[in-house]
């Protein structure tokens, strides 16, 4: 997958579109860092009612476990916690069980300014994609202030979801 795309949201949004109704599939997506900010681009285009269902906003770990059956153990001392593969995992497949949708995205990181370590430091995203029994996941880095790596973010999930579809 490439990430490093110089078209625009709208460009993205509308290739996305066509390759979702082409294919008849619905979309839904779950965000964490991004806030419904996937969901407010796809949502942007006049007719998405025909390929986009929901967007999930689960900004806490309870969120995540309340409509996305996240499992509890993932955010317990030990566990790989909310910005991780195994989240953002639980995190596609609960939007795809919990909506009419046979496709989704999921987005967990830390957008900044704050909340960074060693481990994780700020820009530190994981975007996972799921499509019928297929699921991608990838952990990306990206630099810049809060707003820079939640755009980025944004990117990526299109980008992803595109690179799924084929």
């Amino acid at each position: 997958m490439t990430y490093n795309s110089v078209s625009t949201i709208p460009e993205l949004v509308q290739e996305l579109a066509n390759k979702l109704l082409a294919k008849k599939l619905i979309m839904a997506t779950a965000e964490s860092c991004t806030g419904g900010w996937i969901s407010e681009s796809l949502t942007s285009r006049a007719g998405s009612s025909n390929w986009f269902d929901t967007g999930f906003v689960t900004y806490s770990d309870d969120a995540k476990q309340r409509l996305l059956e996240v499992p509890s153990s993932l955010f317990e001392y030990g566990g790989p916690g909310a910005v991780s593969e195994e989240t953002v995992r639980a995190m596609a497949h609960g939007a795809i069980r919990n909506s009419r949708a046979n496709i989704a995205v999921a987005v967990s990181g830390i957008a900044g300014p704050d909340g960074g370590n060693l481990e994780k430091p700020v820009g530190t995203v994981w975007i996972a994609w799921q499509w019928e029994d297929k699921i991608l996941s990838r952990c990306f880095c990206f630099s810049g202030g809060r707003e820079a790596v939640r755009l980025a973010t944004v990117m990526a999930a299109l980008e992803g979801t595109l690179t799924l579809l084929g």
